[in-house]
């Protein structure tokens, strides 16, 4: 999955789809060409920064942002899109421009946004999130951060489900620096495959992430190495869906996944 931030202020790419208070729709199409070639199979666009400290933006804002680049995205490539956007009115413009997927960081806890996934019938990734995102790293606080996370997402799953969403639909993710301590993420990674066992889709996202800069004390741009790392640790512990900002060299790392899970037929 790679990552098209169309904003002014996400972490790592903020501001470079997103000029002059609209979206670079020559860019937009470019970076997405790229991506595609390079490997992705799901390109998810989002116009609302969710990192640490960022506020909400309106609703018309995130349409302005996010609708005219999922119509021309969707009318030039052939390509799964994905809307990051937790706002209901989103998610249904966003469907009828002709995304494929409903990727929610507050796992449709919004108000009105189960409802308007159950009436779309798409794919649904629910996240774990303690909290919003201006606050949700003002000391986190877990009794068990991996059945913590499980359980939650678990009865939030059941949740959706109770409201009428199949369950072939719902993919899960941990949620990653979002409302978590570096040791929290560690762990977390530590014990995925507890939350694969749930037996739903994962959807990880650990690329560029702020943990790796805590850690290694390299700054945005220069964590492709441990991002790669980040990702092969995840798939090869039941993460079947990678989001990332570096689509190609992700690609091949996990490309080695795959071959070690199956020499022979990598083989031929």
């Amino acid at each position: 999955m790679g990552v098209m931030n169309i904003t002014p202020d996400s972490f790592s790419d903020g501001g470079t789809l997103y000029q002059s208070g609209r979206p670079a729709l020559d860019q937009v199409l470019n970076r997405a060409q790229v991506m595609v070639s390079d490997g992705a199979a799901i390109l998810d666009i989002g116009g609302e920064s969710t990192r640490p400290g960022a506020t909400p933006v309106g609703v018309q804002e995130e349409l302005d942002r996010v609708i005219p680049c999922i119509e021309a995205l969707h009318s030039e490539l052939d390509v799964t899109l994905s809307v990051d956007t937790s706002t209901p009115l989103v998610m249904r413009e966003a469907a009828a421009a002709g995304v494929g997927l409903l990727n929610d960081v507050r796992a449709l806890r919004r108000e009105g946004a189960l409802e308007t996934a159950v009436s779309l019938n798409l794919p649904v990734c629910l996240m774990h999130m303690q909290g919003e995102p201006a606050t949700m790293q003002r000391k986190p606080v877990y009794e068990h951060i991996v059945a913590d996370v499980t359980h939650w997402l678990e009865a939030r799953a059941k949740a959706v489900i109770a409201a009428g969403l199949p369950s072939d639909r719902i993919l899960l993710d941990p949620g990653f620096g979002f409302g978590k301590t570096v040791a929290h993420n560690l762990q977390l990674l530590q014990g995925l495959e507890t939350l694969a066992d749930l037996g739903y889709p994962l959807l990880v996202g650990l690329s560029r992430k702020s943990m790796i800069g805590k850690l290694i004390g390299r700054e945005t741009d220069e964590r492709l190495a441990a991002s790669l790392a980040l990702a092969v640790l995840a798939a090869e512990r039941g993460a079947s869906i990678i989001r990332t900002h570096d689509v190609k060299e992700t690609a091949d790392a996990l490309a080695m996944v795959t071959a070690l899970a199956d020499p022979l037929r990598a083989e031929h």
